[in-house]
């Protein structure tokens, strides 16, 4: 099966051609960060106009690259939510007429199940049942992944996410936008005892996260230490604050499921000092650490085309509507069963 696949969740245009016994074809991409830097963060009215601008020629360029005729398409994905609505109602009615013309399914991607699911674009695929760590600029969630729409929530942000609290205090740093890659860049010259952050809700038994109270931590810290050269300091201990705290909950979580494989998805899984930390964790623990590639960590249609893909080969299908839902709870998903009746 032939899937095209389209993403445009929030900043960043991404479409796809994955075929499920050729892989994945080609995939290209349009970031809007230039336009939004001028804001200092994302725009929705923009980001929905932009992505309007561009999705075509996008799909223009996709198909000359691939060599493949748009009559070739045996389905196309669309990712119908989480995100800013205005943003995923250009993708999903793109998608959903396209299909409509072409006599082609489609299907809804959930945007989360696409980013939990990237590492198994890899040559190889980690097994279920495994472990998920979903960090991005909007969501972190520890998940147990036993099949495709067979996710428990173990444990999730209470307040903002991951990726957020770094954009937001790259901010108070006065770093431009995006924030989260220039935070990491700064802390890279920072001393990593100079300031100890807490390790927030890391003290008390679960598995849910809170990152709001560090930035009220750096804040002060800005105010104390107003100097340009306690910048990298700040930096860093806020990154290693982060860092430590996304350590120990995957590892109460492996501890508490017996699991033995963590996948780590999302924007923030490029974050290298993360990836360091959890390579060595994983060696004294004996655990398996997988990632997507570098390419597959940010927003992509390549994880929308092979999400949907799978869906679409299980049957799945959506109806006229070009639906779209700003909020969708991962946990809500149907689990996918295979012929002989167990998870796919």
């Amino acid at each position: 099966m032939l899937v095209l696949g389209i993403e445009t969740s929030c900043d960043e245009t991404g479409l796809a051609l994955y075929h499920s016994e050729r892989g994945l074809l080609a995939d290209v991409l349009h970031s809007q960060v230039p336009l939004h830097a001028l804001y200092g963060g994302v725009v929705p009215e923009l980001a929905s106009r932009d992505h309007l601008r561009r999705t075509v020629p996008l799909l223009r360029e996709l198909l000359r690259e691939a060599g493949i005729d748009i009559a070739e398409l045996d389905g196309i994905a669309y990712t119908a939510g989480p995100g800013l609505i205005g943003a995923l109602l250009v993708g999903s009615s793109i998608g959903r007429s396209l299909a409509f013309a072409l006599g082609i399914p489609a299907v809804a991607v959930h945007h989360m199940e696409a980013h939990l699911l990237s590492p198994l674009l890899d040559a190889t695929q980690p097994r279920f049942p495994f472990l998920a760590l979903l960090v991005s600029g909007g969501h972190t969630l520890l998940v147990r992944v036993d099949g495709l729409g067979a996710y428990t929530i173990l444990g999730e942000s209470v307040d903002d996410a991951a990726g957020e609290a770094f954009d937001k205090t790259a901010k108070l740093l006065g770093l431009p936008y995006p924030g989260g890659p220039a935070l990491a860049r700064l802390a890279q010259d920072g001393r990593s005892a100079r300031f100890t952050l807490p390790r927030p809700m890391t003290a008390k038994p679960g598995l849910d996260f809170s990152f709001s109270g560090l930035k009220t931590q750096v804040r002060l810290l800005i105010e104390t230490h107003p100097q340009e050269e306690h910048r990298a300091d700040i930096a860093r201990a806020f990154e290693d604050a982060v860092v430590d705290t996304l350590l120990i909950k995957c590892r109460r979580a492996l501890a508490q499921t017996g699991l033995h494989t963590l996948v780590v998805a999302g924007g923030v899984s490029a974050n290298q000092h993360l990836r360091a930390s959890l390579a060595a964790a994983a060696n004294a623990d004996g655990f398996d650490v997988r990632y997507p590639a570098p390419q597959l960590c940010t927003d992509n249609g390549a994880m929308i085309a092979y999400a949907g893909c799978l869906r679409l080969m299980a049957g799945e299908r959506v109806g006229p509507d070009c639906g779209a839902r700003a909020r969708w709870p991962l946990a809500e998903l149907p689990a996918v069963q295979s012929q002989s009746g167990g998870l796919l």
